[in-house]
């Protein structure tokens, strides 16, 4: 059976009843919803679901529907970068299914929601139309409160829907792309600006110097394949640096964290811990538990072992509890085909 996930992320993360519609509408469809991610000083709410491509893209199409009627863009205020109601929805091959046959679905979606919820679609990642539109951020640049403006230009035309503001729903950003782990560190600080720091230490784009000329330089961050913010979440009295791993492969979580350890001891902060926003490829919880264990100089293939460690060693329970069951999406994902 093919088999896609989609990981909408919707500008709502403080009314319940909304969250609760943009649900029904999801599960309605038939898919399988795996984890709902509420975040309320984010004011950002990231469903998961996996089904078949057909019906995951209808549940997609109701989901942003119901949040392009319900969540008012004119009165969303939040600590996560926004673009529309519905900001970002990505579809993701989990098994049998390629890529480019995602990236047909995707153009589907994108085209359906343009034409029939009048929402401006700009198309990212592998679905993106042209170079400058595959980084998320580079769409998003300017936010909502940009977006009237934006659309007047000539290089931002949308790639699906009317090139006119929507002020109720914004703009949607869509397409196909690979697995990405949206993860945050936890610091023992309120202060925004030291967790800036740190993220601009460990992020692959680095930071902006001035030179003795007046000139700018960009000094590469740390970590490749890294996007970071830092911010403060009220809900939790803590700073944070918001990653996005693009390639987990690449950089993993393990990476990630030890970076901002050392990078947080620099300016005499502690890590407490990190927190994971959806869902999470087994193997990357493998070869961090693998990574922390080889530290004390010992091996193991045991899968429920590895990932034990990885959870106890990231902290992933600081924040609330930690259910590998239902966090990552392979063992997610068995549940759903043993249901089918």
């Amino acid at each position: 059976m093919q088999l896609i996930e989609c990981v909408p992320n919707f500008s709502e993360g403080r009314n319940i009843s909304t969250i609760n519609a943009i649900a029904t509408a999801i599960r309605q469809v038939g898919v399988s919803l795996l984890h709902i991610d509420r975040g309320e000083a984010a004011n950002r709410t990231v469903f998961t679901f996996v089904g078949p491509p057909t019906g995951v893209t209808e549940a997609a199409f109701q989901a942003i529907r119901v949040a392009s009627e319900l969540i008012d863009m004119r009165q969303q205020k939040g600590e996560h970068p926004r673009i529309g109601a519905t900001d970002v929805c990505p579809l993701i091959p989990v098994s049998n299914i390629s890529m480019d046959e995602v990236l047909r679905y995707a153009e589907q979606l994108g085209q359906r929601v343009g034409d029939s919820l009048d929402i401006p679609v700009f198309m990212y990642e592998r679905s993106a139309t042209r170079k400058e539109r595959q980084n998320l951020a580079t769409i998003r640049s300017g936010e909502y409160e940009g977006l009237a403006e934006k659309l007047q230009l000539g290089d931002w035309q949308p790639d699906y829907g009317p090139a006119r503001f929507n002020a109720q729903a914004g703009a949607t950003v869509l397409g196909a792309r690979d697995f990405l782990i949206a993860y945050n560190v936890n610091l023992d600080t309120k202060s925004v600006d030291l967790a800036t720091e740190i993220a601009r230490t460990v992020r692959a784009s680095g930071r902006l110097i001035k030179k003795a000329d007046g000139t700018k330089q960009r000094i590469a961050g740390k970590l490749p394949f890294v996007k970071a913010i830092g911010w403060y979440i009220e809900e939790f009295g803590q700073a944070q640096v918001s990653m996005n791993l693009t390639d987990f492969k690449q950089t993993g979580v393990h990476h990630a964290f030890d970076a901002c350890v050392a990078a947080a001891e620099k300016l005499g902060v502690q890590v407490t811990g990190s927190e994971l926003i959806g869902l999470i490829p087994q193997q990357a919880l493998m070869e961090a538990g693998q990574h922390y264990l080889s530290k004390k100089k010992n091996d193991s293939s045991d899968v429920k072992e590895l990932v034990g460690i990885a959870i106890e060693q990231l902290g992933l329970a600081d924040l609330a509890s930690f259910n590998p069951e239902e966090r990552i999406i392979e063992w997610a994902v068995k549940r759903v085909r043993d249901s089918l």
